[in-house]
C-alpha cells in the first residue's frame, strides 16, 4: 500500500493549497544538517503521565505510541558504511554500490519535510473538482489515442484499460510533466538513517540500488518527490523493481523518459494489486431518500440487483442491470452528497493510495476521461473543520472505536467508527462525520 507521499503533482496541490495557513511547513531549503561527526542527542526523560480523563482504550493508545517522536542516535557515516557492508551481502555488486555512493548524502530539507509536513483536508467535490480538471481529462483522452497500439497491447497483456492508467499518469506527474525536483538516492538514505521509518526506507534505499545495477537507471537520473518516488506514475523503488515492465525493447525499464514503459509498468502494477479483466471500477448511481444507509460500506458488497431493488438507479434515473455483480454503495460525503457503486476493482484504488478522497478521484477521473459525464454534487451538509474532526475522533476513541490516528482526516477506520455511532444515537448511519454528530456526542447523546 503506498501510503508514504504523494505524487509529485499532488504534494505540489498540497503545498500550494496551504499556502496561507498559520503553521506553515519547515522550509525544506534550510541548511542541511550532516550528522556524521555528532550523534544526535539523547532523548530526555519523559515526564510522569497526568490524565485529566481516563486512560484511551487500545486502540486509542497504540496510535498516541504510533505518533510519538523517535530519536535517532549513532554518526550518519558510520550508518551508511554498515548499510553497504548489508547491500554486499544481499548479493548487490560493489560497482552499483561505489556508482550510487556519491549520491547518498544526507540533507536535512527531507528530515524537515518529513516532519512539518502542512495540514491539509479537502473534501471529495473540493479536491476532484481541481484534480480532475477538464484539461486533464481532455489531454488523457489525446493520449490514448496518441497511445493507441501501446494500450491495445496493454489490454490484452494485463487487462487494465486505457482510461485507468491514464487517470492515475495524469494525478501523478501531469502526464510527465511534473515528476519531483528531489535527489532521489539522497531522500531515501536520509530517511532510512532517520528513526521515523526507517525499516520501510532502508528497504527501498537497496531496491533503488538494484535500479542502478540493473541498467535501468543511471543515479545522476534519479530525480523524483521528497520521499523517493520515481517516473511518471510516481513509483516507490520496490514497486519499480518488483512491477518494471521494458515496454520498448530497448533492454532497460526506463519510467522517468520512456512512455511505453511507463504506461505497461503502470499496468503491471495495477494487475500485481488484483485488477481483474473486463470488470468495472466506479459507476455514478442515484439513491433515494430512505435506503438502509448502514449498508453503505465499502467492506459490504451486494449484487446490483439488491441495489436496485432498493431503488438505487444510475446517475440518469436508468435502472441497474438486475444482475450479480457485487457492488458497495460508497458515499464520499454522505447520503446528500455524490454517490458511487464500487466494485472490487476499486480495492485495487484503495491499495495504491489508501486516501479515500485521492482514490475516489482517480476513479472517478478515469469514468470521466472513459465518457461520462461530470457527476452530481448533490447538496452535502459542511464538512467538519480540522479541529472538530480531530475532536470527534478524539471522542470516538475514548468511546471505544478503532479510529485510526486522531489526525483530523476522516479516513476509512474513523469512518466505521462514526458509522457505529450514528447507528447508536439513531442518525442516518452513512459513515460521513458531521456537525450534528459532534454536538450529539459533546451533549453525551
Amino acid at each position: 500500500m503506498r501510503t508514504v507521499t504523494a505524487g509529485a503533482v499532488l504534494f505540489s496541490f498540497l503545498c500550494a493549497a496551504t499556502a496561507g495557513l498559520s503553521a506553515p511547513l519547515s522550509d525544506p531549503a534550510a541548511p542541511a544538517t550532516n550528522p556524521a561527526a555528532k550523534p544526535a542527542a539523547k532523548p530526555k526523560a519523559a515526564p510522569a503521565n497526568k490524565p485529566a480523563t481516563a486512560a484511551p482504550p487500545a486502540p486509542a493508545a497504540a496510535a498516541a505510541a504510533a505518533a510519538a517522536p523517535c530519536h535517532t542516535t549513532g554518526a550518519y557515516d558510520a550508518w551508511l558504511a554498515a548499510f553497504e557492508r548489508e547491500a554486499l551481502a544481499q548479493k548487490i555488486s560493489q560497482r552499483a554500490i561505489s556508482a550510487a555512493a556519491p549520491h547518498l548524502v544526507y540533507d536535512q530539507k527531507f528530515i524537515n519535510i518529513d516532519r512539518g509536513q502542512r495540514v491539509f483536508t479537502q473534501t471529495f467535490l473540493e479536491f476532484s473538482s481541481r484534480m480532475a480538471a477538464a484539461y486533464r481529462i481532455q489531454r488523457g483522452q489525446q493520449l490514448i489515442k496518441t497511445n493507441a497500439a501501446t494500450f491495445a497491447r496493454i489490454e490484452q497483456d494485463f487487462g487494465v484499460p486505457a482510461p485507468v492508467i491514464v487517470a492515475f499518469w495524469g494525478l501523478e506527474s501531469d502526464f510527465g510533466a511534473n515528476m519531483g525536483k528531489y535527489a532521489s538516492l539522497s531522500a531515501i538514505a536520509t530517511l532510512a538513517y532517520d528513526c521515523r521509518r526507517s525499516d520501510r526506507f532502508r528497504g527501498q534505499l537497496f531496491d533503488a540500488i538494484r535500479l542502478i545495477e540493473r541498467g535501468d537507471l543511471r543515479p545522476e537520473d534519479m530525480i523524483g518527490s521528497w520521499a523517493g518516488e520515481l517516473g511518471q506514475t510516481q513509483m516507490m523503488p520496490s514497486e519499480y523493481n518488483q512491477y518494471g515492465v521494458d515496454y520498448d525493447g530497448d533492454g532497460k525499464r526506463d519510467l522517468i523518459h520512456s512512455t511505453p514503459d511507463v504506461l505497461g509498468s503502470t499496468a503491471s502494477y495495477l494487475k500485481g494489486l488484483g485488477w481483474k479483466k473486463g470488470d468495472p471500477w466506479l459507476t455514478e448511481v442515484h439513491v433515494p431518500a430512505n435506503l438502509p444507509w448502514d449498508q453503505a460500506d465499502l467492506s459490504i458488497q451486494l449484487p446490483r440487483s439488491k441495489w436496485a431493488g432498493w431503488g438505487v438507479t444510475f446517475a440518469d434515473g436508468k435502472p441497474l442491470p438486475a444482475d450479480d455483480l457485487p457492488a458497495s454503495l460508497l458515499l464520499p460525503m454522505g447520503r446528500l452528497g455524490p454517490a458511487f457503486l464500487a466494485y472490487p476493482n476499486f480495492q485495487v484504488y484503495l491499495q495504491w493510495n489508501n486516501s479515500l478522497v485521492y482514490s475516489t478521484t482517480a476513479g472517478y477521473l478515469a469514468t470521466r476521461i472513459a465518457g461520462a459525464p461530470a457527476l452530481h454534487h448533490g447538496s452535502p451538509p459542511p464538512a467538519l473543520a480540522f479541529e472538530e474532526m480531530k475532536a470527534l475522533q478524539g471522542m470516538l476513541a475514548r468511546a471505544g472505536y478503532d479510529v485510526g490516528k486522531i489526525d483530523g482526516f476522516a479516513g476509512l477506520k474513523t469512518r466505521q467508527a462514526v458509522k457505529a455511532m450514528q447507528v447508536k444515537y439513531g442518525l442516518p448511519a452513512d459513515s460521513y462525520p458531521t456537525a450534528e454528530l459532534l454536538a450529539r456526542m459533546r451533549g453525551g447523546g
